[in-house]
């Protein structure tokens, strides 16, 4: 069993070797650097990207606290990398941090820079008490719950954990927003795909969305909706605001809870279910979808598109896929070729990962990546360089 995995991995590698040498025939000689960018001349006409205005930018919210401060750069490395509209990053960090997330975010590339702007937040939770809600499950993770109180002006937001990574274009999670109905206002994806061996379906002491309850280390939020929107609980008859429902909340459940904010937002939807949109796994691709044998059909099918590193896999070697993963887009040097510095090298270290489930299928890690830089490649050689100019 392990040398034929060893060598359909063997044959992937190859495959993609060809598919390299073949864009780099493609491109031949002609593939300078983009020339760096300049003001627009008086009635000159300016890209898309450059005139898109505020509103129509990518909102991406993270909180970071403790040690998180490598792992929340190389998140948003990702989501620089792999996207095409301008991204506003929403930064959620200790006093402590903020001139090291200011320094760093500062010292990439213009090229990379011109792509997002970023504002760092405070601390800070508007009901309650502020040292009960930091220390509930990870540092500050609870900040979240505050979001749509905090980030008024922000019709709509994407959140994710530090331990996330973008494997395609931040653009393609936000078009999920448009598949929202009338009363839809948020979107994550199943806790598990089998309810049967799930953490809540067999532990939970408290409601739970679902047959399996939903993980919210990615989620999508109509912020606009969920500041106007009144929930059902089960603490008062009559529906209660966002703000208002949540200390409440907690004050009740707080001794059946385990896992936090996440636990609380399971209750919300479990009161609310109409108001939540259930994306698949593939938008939130943790171990438990591989370890065990490979359960999210989705991913199979389209890739993984969000990797989402919990249990502190980046940082151990229990599985050495994701760590590969997450090395290879941290110590990738911004100005290199994605495929010769990123691709290439990611799929010799998946040689390494084959004697674990997880690294048995390295296809379904690799598949959106290589579409991202193949659709990339082709967009600069045929567009930059010119179709004309090929051979």
């Amino acid at each position: 069993m392990k040398l034929r995995s060893k060598a359909a991995a063997l044959l992937l590698l190859a495959l993609a070797a060809l598919l390299l040498a073949l864009l780099s025939l493609r491109a031949g000689r002609a593939e300078p650097p983009a020339p760096p960018a300049r003001p627009a001349r008086p009635g000159e006409l300016r890209s898309f990207q450059d005139v898109l205005p505020p509103e129509l930018w990518i909102h991406l919210a993270v909180v970071a606290c403790g040690n998180r401060l490598e792992e929340t750069l190389v998140m948003l490395k990702s989501a620089i990398l792999f996207s095409h509209r301008k991204i506003q990053f929403h930064i959620f960090t200790e006093d402590s941090l903020k001139p090291e997330f200011d320094k760093q975010l500062r010292q990439w590339p213009d090229s990379y820079t011109k792509k997002f702007e970023h504002r760092i937040y405070p601390i800070t939770f508007s009901v309650g008490n502020p040292q009960e809600w930091k220390k509930l499950f990870k540092p500050c993770a609870a900040q979240r719950l505050f979001l749509p109180v905090i980030l008024k002006d922000v019709d709509s937001l994407l959140y994710v954990d530090t331990d996330v990574l973008f494997l395609r274009p931040v653009d393609d999670i936000w078009k999920l927003l448009r598949h929202f109905n009338a009363t839809q206002l948020a979107a994550m994806a199943p806790e598990h795909e089998i309810p049967k061996i799930g953490w809540y379906s067999r532990f939970a002491r408290h409601p739970f969305y679902g047959s399996a309850g939903v993980n919210s280390g990615v989620m999508l939020m109509n912020l606009t909706r969920i500041r106007s929107a009144q929930f059902k609980n089960s603490i008062i008859p009559t529906g209660l605001a966002w703000e208002d429902m949540l200390y409440p909340l907690y004050q009740k459940y707080k001794n059946a809870i385990t896992w936090g904010d996440q636990d609380l937002l399971n209750i919300i939807f479990y009161f609310n279910p109409e108001c939540l949109y259930v994306f698949p796994c593939q938008w939130n691709y943790r171990p438990d979808h591989c370890m065990y044998g490979s359960n999210c059909k989705e991913a199979e099918r389209e890739g993984v598109s969000v990797l989402h590193g919990n249990r502190g896999v980046y940082h151990d070697d229990k599985q050495p896929t994701f760590k590969a993963l997450y090395e290879a887009i941290r110590d990738f040097p911004f100005q290199d070729n994605l495929f010769q510095s990123m691709y290439y090298p990611l799929q010799l270290k998946f040689l390494e990962t084959v004697h674990t489930l997880c690294g048995r299928i390295p296809q379904v890690f690799l598949k959106q990546i290589e579409k991202t830089m193949k659709r990339a490649y082709e967009k600069h050689v045929i567009i930059q360089v010119g179709p004309n100019q090929m051979h």
